[in-house]
């Protein structure tokens, strides 16, 4: 994805991956910085973790308690949660977050990042519903003691009251994901209602069962496609101030889920 925008702008820039065990991270970001590396990609397990070795962080980073963009600049480390925005930009191309009823399906790091965004954006209600309670009722309590913002939670149990009165469903778990493609959604079709938005994270496949399950309702689809691709475009103008030329990175991303299948 990145690589392919690098080409596009005909930039002199790589983009690579670098295996880094969880006890080695202080040490690879410094390594990195004193290597002049622009900027790189954080992601599980160190999303978290490499807070500690972050000089100045970002607002909506320091909210969710996670970063996933590092930008090295001049001796200073900044560090970005660019999930958040993906998550926010996806959803704004279909719909208006304002005022919006939204159910988010799972208490991680996405659910969080998510959930963090969309009350700052003015969702008029959020509801976490997760396989363990206890998790949404602690990332809707960290989002109260944090912004203030009331959020409900609960189990699994509750999906079938609180899916018909939502206006926008955000399904941030792995179910539907490949190769585990015929699970059962969440979220089936007799719960949903024409109008309403469905938002898989999942992006492979890129049609998954929720999203079918959506299509039968006349709701409208968006894949979790879109999130990657948004979080890639926001990382790549941190590093390079350049606005990213997202439908090249968005072809660049289906090619290889094509190649991998």
């Amino acid at each position: 994805m990145h690589n392919a925008a690098f080409r596009s702008l005909d930039m002199d820039w790589v983009y690579v991956p670098f295996p880094v065990r969880p006890e080695k991270l202080g040490r690879a970001v410094r390594g990195l910085e004193a290597l002049n590396v622009r900027g790189v990609n954080v992601t599980i397990p160190h999303k978290e973790a490499v807070i500690e070795y972050v000089d100045e962080l970002h607002e909506t980073a320091s909210l969710i308690g996670a970063v996933n963009t590092l930008e090295f600049d001049d001796g200073t480390v900044r560090g970005y949660n660019t999930d958040a925005d993906g998550c926010l930009r996806a959803l704004e191309e279909v719909t208006s977050v304002r005022n919006s009823s939204v159910l988010i399906l799972g208490a991680g790091g996405a659910a969080r990042a998510c959930a963090f965004r969309l009350a700052l954006a003015g969702a008029s209600g959020i509801l976490i519903l997760n396989r363990t309670p206890e998790r949404a009722h602690s990332l809707a309590g960290d989002i109260w003691e944090k912004l203030g913002f009331d959020v409900s939670s609960g189990g699994y149990d509750l999906i079938p009251e609180a899916a018909v009165d939502a206006d926008i469903i955000i399904d941030t778990t792995p179910v539907g994901m490949h190769p585990h493609t015929d699970d059962e959604a969440l979220v089936t079709a007799e719960l949903m209602h024409e109008g309403m938005v469905v938002y898989d994270l999942v992006y492979n496949p890129v049609r998954t069962v929720l999203l079918r399950e959506a299509e039968k309702a006349s709701a409208v689809p968006v894949s979790g496609l879109k999130m990657l691709v948004y979080q890639g475009a926001e990382s790549f103008r941190i590093w390079t101030g350049r606005k990213a030329p997202v439908d090249v990175m968005e072809e660049a991303v289906l090619e290889g889920l094509w190649r991998k299948d």
